[in-house]
């Protein structure tokens, strides 16, 4: 073999393919390919702000730049100029610290669940300018034999500046067995003069569809109104009502929220993590609750992803999900594209929350 041969050989064998956002590294350009077609890669990934490595989620992020083992120059640096909550990094320790004072918020004021300020134990608020996003949280009570049947006994809803919409005790269509006294400080006196449940599920679904009918969906041109809460299906059977999926920021499913794994994590540690109080320390307040992931919501919902590569098509806009686009080339012809170009058309497997201020 001669030495130019040699120089070739040489260099087929140290080749390496390098994702562009995760860094991962292939010996062969099929397997990057392969790699690109199921990371979901995109400019909607959380990344570090040091060496701009993409990660699945915040919890990934976090790991990274403050976990058991993390990034050596990444956590020096993130020491130094780093956000706990937002992990965001700032030009200077000034910057980081101007910036705390707004990242870190107040608690919400409880209102409470002792007894409703309002004489028909319920409110409306009619002048309220109806949002974009509404979050809702519910307080359940137990039914059945063993109690273990959770049956929606408070509701409340706020907009997105935090003011109440609708405030309400729930009379369960079933006898209640347990109260739940220590998590939801309800007591039989509280429900005495409660809205029958038919009858709050009609004022919510009112709320959310803006008074047109259920059926005309804002996919479809309508005014329906998007719903943020944690573990929104539990809410929503317990209520006994459904809405549609396109319309639901739910904090429990959001990939970036979630743990590497996919597991859910629950909303009194989103809270500590990403806005920086506590919770449910005691009785459950739905308002507490409903401000909370609101705020969550709207800080996910403003990071500014720069929108390169391939535009998002209207349908996925509309959907949680979205779809590849390795699917219409061909094989050889994903092979013959540099590793940018394959990251320029990937797109995430999940609907973007910043794309609702869009």
């Amino acid at each position: 073999m001669d030495s130019e041969a040699a120089a070739d050989f040489s260099k087929t064998l140290t080749t390496r393919h390098k994702c562009p956002a995760c860094y991962k590294q292939y010996k062969k350009k099929g397997h990057l390919v392969e790699h690109m077609k199921i990371s979901n890669h995109s400019v909607h990934e959380p990344r570090c702000g040091v060496c701009q490595k993409h990660c699945k989620s915040f919890e990934s992020l976090r790991e990274h730049v403050i976990g058991p083992l993390p990034k050596a120059i990444c956590s020096k640096i993130f020491s130094e100029q780093g956000c706990d909550l937002c992990l965001r990094v700032f030009d200077s320790p000034s910057s980081l610290s101007e910036h705390k004072r707004s990242c870190c918020v107040s608690p919400p004021t409880p209102i409470g669940t002792v007894k409703m300020l309002y004489s028909d134990s319920n409110f409306v608020n009619q002048n309220c300018r109806v949002p974009e996003a509404i979050a809702i949280d519910c307080e359940m009570v137990g039914g059945g034999s063993d109690g273990s049947l959770d049956l929606c006994a408070s509701v409340c809803l706020i907009d997105e500046d935090e003011n109440v919409i609708l405030h309400t005790y729930v009379r369960p269509q079933i006898p209640i067995t347990t109260y739940r006294f220590e998590i939801t400080g309800l007591t039989e006196e509280h429900l005495r003069d409660a809205l029958p449940l038919n009858v709050v599920r009609e004022k919510i679904l009112q709320i959310l569809y803006n008074a047109e009918p259920t059926g005309r969906e804002r996919l479809n041109g309508g005014k329906a109104r998007l719903l943020v809460g944690h573990a929104l299906e539990h809410d929503l059977d317990c209520l006994g009502m459904t809405y549609p999926d396109h319309l639901l920021r739910d904090s429990a499913k959001y990939y970036p929220l979630m743990k590497t794994n996919l597991v859910s994590h629950s909303l009194k540690y989103l809270i500590r993590t990403y806005l920086g109080y506590d919770i449910q320390a005691g009785v459950h307040d739905p308002y507490e609750d409903c401000v909370s992931v609101m705020r969550l919501y709207k800080r996910m919902r403003s990071l500014n992803h720069q929108q390169d590569g391939i535009e998002i098509s209207t349908a996925a806009y509309h959907s949680q999900n979205t779809i590849s686009n390795y699917g219409s080339f061909k094989a050889e012809e994903l092979e013959q594209m540099t590793a940018d170009e394959l990251y320029e058309i990937s797109q995430p497997n999940y609907r973007c929350w910043c794309l609702d201020s869009k």
